[in-house]
């Protein structure tokens, strides 16, 4: 019997390998787009960077080290340069698909870092395996622009499994749905109307500002942010601002918000402030054709009719006032109910010289016609 050459025990030494078969390896040697594993095999195993990971441009010296071992797919047996085509990435996939199919079973929630921003949604990957999430099932309100998720990690369940047509959707909407009617359900059930919560300011429109409360939404209507008037909401609140909010009415899942709070209501006190016979002073707020109104102080306005400017005829307010000037007049009446006061400037002005021989006038007549009744009853 013949014996064997070195070589011979050597090759038979050396197992057989299969375009398929999975394989463990030791890494010998990494560049940063290769890697060459020690398979057992007569011919050394390469794993390039494309069958390593989907990540684009990863240096593969930073991932392995020479002596690390992993398991590999055998690509091809020989390249036509003797050398073993291995992959890393189909084999995580291989794996990862089973992974992506127990979590679709059992609505599992994964996690995993925003891949790629899409035109139409998100990419993420899980084990190797590309999970689409479409715009509409990123938020639960519509988001113009997704760039914002770049590099994030995020939650989301499988919505769609379809391995046979490489399909794979995720769903972070329904987990958002979800957090926020648990939150919704906390909220309401520990407030109720009068209280004081503190919000954000969501979102600020013409009429008012939505205010989030963590778990709902409240509107601040404008004519609830001030005692005083407020012209535009956009210059007095933006998004963000940290509020605290009265709560004026609930109505189902809908919140009536107020700034007005009892403490700090101008009329209050106004009774005693603004007592008919007081002389105030306020600017001139607005104008109509028949009057000025006065803002006294904050969430006070009092009119001050045209006829009651000036002891001359004046058509218009506006020929003699104009809105911001400072006035001084007197208080001619107060209707706390209503919240109505009138004020006056021709009150507070000196009679003229003839106007007061007139009053004087009167006053001597009336006592001359005293005088000569008393004497005609003397003479009866």
């Amino acid at each position: 019997m013949s014996e064997l050459t070195f070589e011979q025990m050597l090759e038979e030494s050396l197992k057989t390998i299969h375009t398929g078969e999975v394989v463990e390896g030791t890494v010998i040697d990494v560049k940063p787009e290769e890697i060459v594993l020690n398979i057992g095999y007569k011919s050394d195993g390469i794993l390039t960077r494309n069958e390593y990971t989907n990540e684009p441009n990863v240096d593969l010296t930073t991932v392995v080290k020479p002596g690390d071992t992993m398991e590999v797919k055998v690509l091809k047996v020989n390249d036509g340069e003797g050398q073993v085509l291995l992959t890393y990435k189909r084999l995580a996939a291989d794996r990862g698909n089973k992974r992506i199919e127990e979590a679709y079973n059992n609505k599992e929630v994964l996690t995993a870092k925003v891949a790629q921003v899409l035109e139409g949604g998100l990419s993420v990957v899980v084990e190797e395996v590309r999970i689409f999430i479409p715009a509409s099932l990123v938020s639960d309100s519509y988001e113009k622009d997704l760039n914002k998720y770049a590099g994030q990690e995020i939650q989301f369940v499988i919505s769609e499994y379809n391995p046979k047509r490489r399909r794979y959707i995720g769903d972070r909407k329904q987990l958002l749905l979800a957090e926020k009617a648990e939150l919704q359900k906390k909220l309401f059930e520990s407030i109720k109307e009068g209280d004081t919560i503190e919000g954000v300011v969501k979102n600020v429109t013409d009429f008012g500002a939505f205010i989030d409360l963590g778990g709902a939404d409240g509107l601040l209507h404008i004519s609830e942010m001030s005692w005083g008037r407020v012209e535009n909401p956009k210059k007095v609140f933006k998004v963000g601002d940290k509020l605290k909010v009265l709560i004026k009415e609930i109505s189902g899942t809908k919140v009536a918000l107020s700034l007005k709070f009892e403490d700090s209501n101008p009329w209050k006190d106004a009774a005693e402030k603004y007592a008919a016979g007081n002389i105030v002073t306020g600017k001139v707020a607005r104008m109509t054709d028949f009057g000025a109104f006065i803002e006294l102080e904050s969430g006070i306005d009092a009119l001050l009719h045209v006829s009651q400017i000036s002891k001359e005829h004046i058509d218009k307010p506006s020929d003699v006032l104009k809105v911001g000037e400072e006035v001084t007049a007197k208080v001619v009446d107060f209707n706390e109910a209503d919240k109505k006061i009138s004020l006056s400037i021709k009150a507070m002005l000196a009679p003229e010289p003839k106007e007061a021989e007139e009053e004087d006038a009167d006053v001597v007549s009336v006592d001359i016609d005293s005088v000569i009744a008393g004497e005609n009853e003397d003479n009866e």
